[in-house]
């Protein structure tokens, strides 16, 4: 199974990916050779490692539009009145990415007719895909039969979550409670269907696939011989806080044991692997510098138009180590924005310029800090650094906030990507959530997919307050 970092890629997502590749590729030899009877190996420059690369710049053009119009996501192929608009949008700014590129690099061009041929045929084929793949769903993967031993409120959440990502692959049939009482109970969707004691009959009746061990109190109540002789059958049998975390990409810190996060595998931090991410950190901080000095420039002079100096605001954050450091940013609220103190900016901040809206929806207000990465107070990914008063606050009230002080602060990272902006102590609670599990899972191919994914979200400015 793909994942990225530690959470699953779901099954249906990769089967769309491959036939997305294989209409592309099949579109294209169809558009060729109905140019061109005698085939596609008989057209000048589109013979061996010629085509290969052609192909390949259409390929990846499609891909990644595909992938900013959400046509990857789950949720969009059960939109089917947004499916076949998404999908024009999507090819048509390919499209326009790949005669840009044509213009530059004319040697890589398949030729306007068979592009203008393989188009029709590509969007008939991608909807056909997505519709077929959203309505097929178990003759891809039949969905694996999941028992839930326990009552304990990590698997109750667990069980929503599945039931909301029916791409997950997964199927709750019940759940097991410790007392063998409450029989028929509903804690959610589907019910009490039996007692600890009775794990063996249930799971031979309703041929279990998975079992998940959600059990309020192990201690006298875990049917210790029983699971080790399904496990001895190959019988799948994890954690709840373990299945939520693959399936979610979150550590769960709800029942959160330190057991669990001192014996979990995962938060290495190599030396190489350390060494790597700050090279990887100083490079593009560079090259970010390079090629947006122009639009910082335009930043700066439209701050300077509309509310005066400074241009840039400076702020105590708490960084690597619990060390505090000077953030910079562009200044996109009032001048006395923090006259009363300190406060978590929400929607609709009345402290925000006109002009801060739009920065801070497209992420420009950040920029400056790939001068805090050049200095090494900060990451290009990692947990957002806090304000030492609001730290103190999140210590006190949230377990285990210090330990994201762990690694350096990002500019960007796996809970900003992945949830909205944190204005509330139980949204703070789920981004730490966020950021422990990329904590966890550190590596330069998260962090690289955590850019990619950063891109996407400038692009289309979400999330951001």
């Amino acid at each position: 199974m793909l994942k990225i970092g530690g959470q699953e890629v779901a099954p249906k997502i990769l089967w769309l990916l491959l036939c997305d590749i294989v209409i592309m590729v099949a579109a294209l030899m169809i558009a060729v050779i109905s140019r061109q009877p005698e085939g596609i190996f008989h057209i000048p420059h589109l013979d061996g490692m010629h085509t290969f690369w052609r192909f390949t710049v259409i390929v990846v053009a499609c891909i990644f539009s595909l992938y900013y119009y959400d046509l990857y996501e789950p949720q969009t192929l059960s939109q089917h009145d947004k499916l076949i608009v998404r999908l024009i949008n999507a090819l048509s700014v390919a499209g326009a990415a790949v005669a840009l590129i044509y213009y530059f690099f004319p040697i890589v061009s398949v030729g306007r007719s068979v592009a203008a041929l393989a188009a029709p045929i590509l969007i008939l084929s991608m909807l056909l895909a997505r519709l077929g793949i959203e309505h097929s769903g178990g003759l891809i993967q039949t969905p694996e039969r999941v028992l839930i031993v326990g009552t304990d409120a990590t698997g109750i959440r667990l069980t929503r979550e599945i039931l909301k990502r029916p791409e997950s692959g997964m199927k709750v049939v019940g759940f097991l409670d410790e007392k063998n009482e409450n029989l028929g109970k509903c804690l959610v969707n589907p019910c009490i269907i039996g007692g600890v004691a009775d794990i063996r009959q249930i799971v031979e009746t309703e041929k279990i696939d998975r079992l998940i061990l959600a059990l309020s109190e192990r201690r006298n109540t875990m049917p210790t011989d029983e699971l080790l002789r399904f496990k001895m059958a190959g019988i799948p049998i994890e954690d709840s806080h373990t299945c939520y975390e693959r399936l979610i990409g979150r550590i769960l810190l709800e029942k959160l044991t330190p057991s669990w996060l001192i014996l979990s595998k995962g938060f290495g931090k190599s030396g190489f692997l350390l060494a790597a991410k700050r090279s990887l950190d100083v490079v593009v901080a560079l090259i970010g510098l390079l090629l947006t000095w122009p639009i910082m420039l335009i930043v700066a002079v439209a701050i300077a138009c509309e509310s005066g100096r400074p241009l840039l605001f400076r702020q105590k954050r708490i960084g690597l180590h619990g060390k505090e450091f000077e953030i910079l940013k562009f200044r996109s609220m009032r001048k006395d924005a923090e006259a009363a103190g300190p406060a978590w900016a929400t929607a609709h901040d009345k402290r925000i310029t006109r002009l801060g809206t739009f920065l801070r929806k497209y992420r420009l207000d950040e920029l400056p800090q790939l001068l805090n990465v050049l200095r090494g107070h900060m990451s290009l990914v990692g947990p957002r650094p806090e304000q030492p008063h609001f730290c103190k606050l999140l210590v006190d009230n949230v377990p285990y906030f210090e330990q994201r002080h762990s690694v350096r602060p990002g500019i960007t990272g796996w809970a900003q990507v992945k949830y909205q902006y944190g204005a509330t102590m139980d949204e703070s609670k789920i981004k730490l959530e966020l950021d422990l599990f990329y904590i966890k899972h550190l590596s330069i191919f998260l962090d690289l997919a955590i850019l990619f994914e950063t891109a996407k979200v400038m692009v289309v400015g979400r999330g951001a307050q």
